[in-house]
């Protein structure tokens, strides 16, 4: 498996700029993987938002709300993370075909959904998630799950 076959869920992701529960295994797996992550832009948004949401829930004091930030661009200007160009249409189609056929068994919300639709718009290969039913839902979508 190499980098540019896995989606990460940017909550999974964001892992990696705020220490949470998860960061440590976040990082040994990023570590191993090779190559640049793609992030589509509304998952760059839900990074930067959950780094700010940390410094205002007072998990992240301004310096380090500054850094987080800083290293976050800095992966994407050394390549570590790429950015997707993706038909949002395409995509926006197949969440709610997704929706329809598994939503009702599983119970996913539906920026969960719009992830998987990514992955599969993407036809990326395997799925990354700390969420057990957006978990669920890339599986029978036909995603392989990486575990960390």
């Amino acid at each position: 498996m190499t980098a540019d076959e896995v989606y990460v869920d940017p909550s999974a992701l964001a892992r990696l700029y705020i220490h949470q529960e998860g960061s440590r295994e976040m990082a040994a797996w990023r570590a191993k993987i090779r190559g640049p992550l793609t992030v589509t832009h509304h998952g760059r948004v839900e990074i930067v938002n959950a780094i700010c949401r940390a410094a205002f829930l007072g998990q992240l004091p301004a310096d380090a709300l500054t850094e987080s930030l800083s290293d976050f661009d800095s992966d994407f200007a050394a390549g570590h993370l790429s950015q997707a160009d993706i038909l949002w249409r395409a995509a926006l189609n197949q969440a709610a075909e997704l929706s329809q056929r598994h939503t009702p068994k599983l119970g996913t919300r539906s920026l969960d959904v719009l992830h998987v639709a990514c992955a599969v718009e993407l036809g990326l290969t395997y799925f990354l998630t700390l969420d057990a039913r957006q978990r669920h839902l890339a599986a029978a979508a036909g995603l392989k799950l990486v575990r960390v």
